[in-house]
């Protein structure tokens, strides 16, 4: 159904209120750092016209699908939609074998997990990196998530909820995604513990992949039978109850991408999306009805360089996790003000566009060794580990950063590189 949609190409209605002005050619991140892509006006409204469900332009796969351009596009059209459904369909029959791969990040969590300290040596080796940059097309160098020795189901299972400060508020669902239950645990671990400290408690139902990564691939149907297992998923402990997610990302897939580019109109979908916040915007919904303890944050002394990522700006929610960060007393958070840091979930991965990624990203990392080089904060997981690779700082949640100044973290690792 999905590919059948992509053909269809409905956001294709809105490109005749493409007036030509070209903002979103001049706030497109690729276009500014490569010849290879002429802009998201050209591949996108303008190229739209004359494919007629044929591909005009290979071009087109060097979008990264950062969704700038829909996010600053006045007049509503639907380009960086309009892209990727392009992109899928120019991609349908000659897949390549890499992005198959790199796509099923559930299952590769489940592999590296219980090896995980093999598998960090391995991914840390110039000839094995080499290697798979030959064989599969995957850049050395790369930013590679850490793999855990302990999943966060696995972690959950045994886990003993923390004693809320008050009453109770009842039951909460926590959605994890692939990275926060395998790789980017701790951030979940501080979510659920800051939720049950409020007095939520916080159920984990089993739950897969939402389909973001093959979405962005162009792999359609893959992504369609996983967003829609997912949602089936997340509604099994109640249909009335909100669903959190800590990452931003997945969060997205399940509000807006399964939805405008694959085309799914699920009533169990919509339900899901429309119950989902991302974690920074339900704390600091709280926050502003009164109902969070702020007199209970210890200070954390010090400034963070904070980076929204593409994917969030894209939910149109703003930028809570400022506001969320600034309740800590004592800390200073500053904007990047930078557009995208390039990873793009797989995009920085793929040798043919590590270095646009890397152009793309390297004001940012500037930005975050000129502000504070050894802490920052971003919100989706892909993101943190490219801050991390370049500029060489901790990245974190936000929602850590809550954690630690509740007093729920066993050390105050994070306010010491604060005050760095």
């Amino acid at each position: 159904m999905s590919i059948e949609f992509a053909k269809a190409s409905l956001a294709r209605s809105s490109l005749d209120s493409c007036v030509k002005c070209t903002i979103c050619e001049t706030q497109c991140p690729v276009a500014a750092v490569t010849p290879l892509f002429p802009g998201p006006k050209y591949v996108g409204p303008q190229a739209e016209r004359f494919r007629n469900g044929e591909s005009v332009d290979y071009s087109i796969d060097y979008c990264s699908g950062c969704a700038i351009c829909t996010t600053v596009c006045p007049q509503g059209v639907k380009i960086a939609e309009i892209n990727a459904q392009a992109r899928a369909v120019m991609k349908e029959h000659h897949m390549p074998l890499r992005d198959r791969l790199i796509t099923q990040t559930e299952l590769e969590g489940k592999l590296l997990t219980p090896i995980a300290p093999l598998a960090n040596w391995g991914l840390s080796q110039k000839p094995i990196r080499k290697a798979i940059e030959a064989v599969v097309g995957v850049h050395a160098e790369a930013p590679m998530p850490e793999a855990q020795p302990q999943s966060f189901q696995a972690w959950f299972k045994k886990h003993t909820p923390v004693t809320p400060y008050g009453e109770s508020r009842g039951p909460i669902v926590f959605f994890h995604g692939c990275a926060g239950g395998y790789f980017e645990v701790e951030a979940s671990k501080a979510t659920v513990e800051v939720l049950e400290y409020l007095g939520y408690e916080v159920l984990v139902p089993k739950q897969g992949c939402c389909g973001l990564a093959q979405q962005s691939n162009g792999l359609l149907e893959g992504a369609e039978k996983s967003v829609r297992k997912l949602a089936a998923q997340l509604s099994t402990p109640g249909k009335d109850l909100t669903i959190i997610s800590s990452s931003g990302s997945c969060a997205g897939m399940l509000r807006h991408e399964a939805h405008e580019i694959l085309g799914i109109d699920d009533p169990q979908l919509l339900d899901v999306g429309t119950r989902t916040v991302e974690t920074s915007e339900f704390l600091v919904d709280l926050i502003h009805k009164g109902e969070f303890p702020v007199d209970r944050l210890h200070a954390i002394h010090g400034t963070i360089p904070y980076h929204q990522p593409c994917q969030v700006k894209s939910q149109g929610i703003g930028k809570p996790a400022i506001e969320l960060m600034e309740t800590i007393p004592g800390l200073t958070v500053i904007e990047s003000g930078k557009a995208c840091c390039g990873i793009a979930g797989t995009y920085g991965l793929k040798k043919e566009k590590y270095d646009i990624a890397q152009k793309v990203g390297q004001p940012l990392f500037d930005m975050v060794k000129e502000t504070n080089p050894r802490l920052a904060a971003c919100e989706t997981e892909t993101c943190r580990w490219q801050i991390r690779k370049g500029s060489g700082a901790e990245v974190v949640h936000p929602v850590q950063l809550i954690h630690e100044a509740l007093g729920l973290a066993k050390e105050d690792r994070l306010s010491n590189l604060a005050s760095a």
